[in-house]
């Protein structure tokens, strides 16, 4: 039994800031925000919970796959801005919109590269015959975790979500080829969001010193993470045998657009195979990867066994690569 990515389906928010509107906010300009990161604008959210933009991209993925929604029978949600707290997860959440219920639902917290661990789980659980149609997806509404007065991280992220299917095949041509996820701990405090968690309860310091917003060290993570990220594609590669040429799509996360275009450069690849989203979206974390590919599937690039490679580096650190055929019905 293989797993295969049947459907794609993505949500923003109505409401645009642009780099302009940042202007009005902190010092900064629309000239500095685009050469350091290749951002314009970016989707935030004015009324929505992470679950109701995870729940609107899910249902375009799931119309869009060919599966009744009463065949799912797992849900995964990656985000790092959940619904409520602890509990319940966003997935508990989703699954509450979508009306599922028995089903199993619970989140992963691995930041920019929660769809691919989201993407691993699947496949998992899909090749060991405990799953036949996962449900995963990647949402996040980072405005609420922001400090709109920190100039070094509120010009980056945006708000968004998205969503695939991934199902059984017993055809090898359809199956996901390989996914590769990994960590490492010792950079925890490069991107971090340091209180409100059980290291520093919330209290009236805590968020005195603005503590529960993400804080970034910036040039530090831009380092590591494309020396990361170059390594780990090359390595999957070369796993599987596989070249660039043979790459319909390099997708990787949309954080910035100089590490993407640094990453791509290095791995020699050709520049229509690179999708950029960063641009319109901003850095959405663990949407931002489903919504490059829906971005993909809409504008009527992605056809049928259109080899994927995915990349993304997030938080803790994670890091992690991905070879995808598209498989729709």
């Amino acid at each position: 039994m293989y797993a295969a990515l049947r459907s794609i389906g993505a949500y923003v928010p109505p409401k645009i800031l642009t780099n302009k509107d940042l202007e009005q906010m902190v010092d900064t300009s629309d000239e500095w925000i685009t050469k350091r990161t290749g951002i314009k604008t970016r989707h935030i959210c004015e009324d929505e919970s992470t679950s109701d933009m995870g729940t609107k991209a899910a249902l375009k993925a799931i119309e869009r796959s060919g599966i009744p929604k009463d065949a799912i029978d797992m849900i995964v949600c990656a985000t790092i801005s959940p619904d409520y707290f602890c509990m319940p997860s966003t997935a508990c959440m989703i699954a509450k919109k979508l009306d599922l219920s028995h089903v199993p639902a619970f989140d992963i917290s691995a930041a920019c590269t929660g769809f691919i661990y989201a993407l691993a789980t699947a496949k998992a659980f899909i090749e060991s015959k405990m799953a036949r149609n996962v449900l995963i997806i990647g949402a996040e509404r980072l405005s609420a975790i922001v400090d709109y007065s920190d100039r070094t991280t509120c010009i980056l992220f945006g708000d968004g979500a998205g969503a695939a299917i991934v199902s059984a095949t017993e055809d090898k041509q359809e199956a996901i080829v390989d996914v590769h996820i990994e960590a490492d701990g010792k950079y925890y405090d490069y991107l971090i969001t340091p209180g409100c968690g059980t290291n520093k309860p919330c209290d009236e310091e805590t968020l005195k010193r603005r503590e529960c917003f993400i804080h970034m060290k910036g040039n530090e993570t831009f380092k590591v993470a494309v020396k990361t990220l170059t390594s780990d594609v090359r390595d999957i590669l070369e796993k599987n045998g596989i070249g660039t040429e043979d790459i319909a799509y390099f997708v990787p996360h949309q954080a910035n657009y100089r590490i993407l275009s640094a990453v791509a450069s290095a791995l020699k690849l050709k520049e229509e195979q690179v999708v950029v989203t960063v641009d319109k979206y901003g850095n959405t974390s663990s949407a931002s990867i489903p919504m490059a590919i829906n971005d993909l599937y809409e504008a009527g690039k992605l056809s049928k066994g259109d080899l994927l490679l995915l990349d993304a580096f997030g938080g803790g650190f994670t890091w992690g690569s991905a070879l995808v055929p598209f498989a729709p019905l």
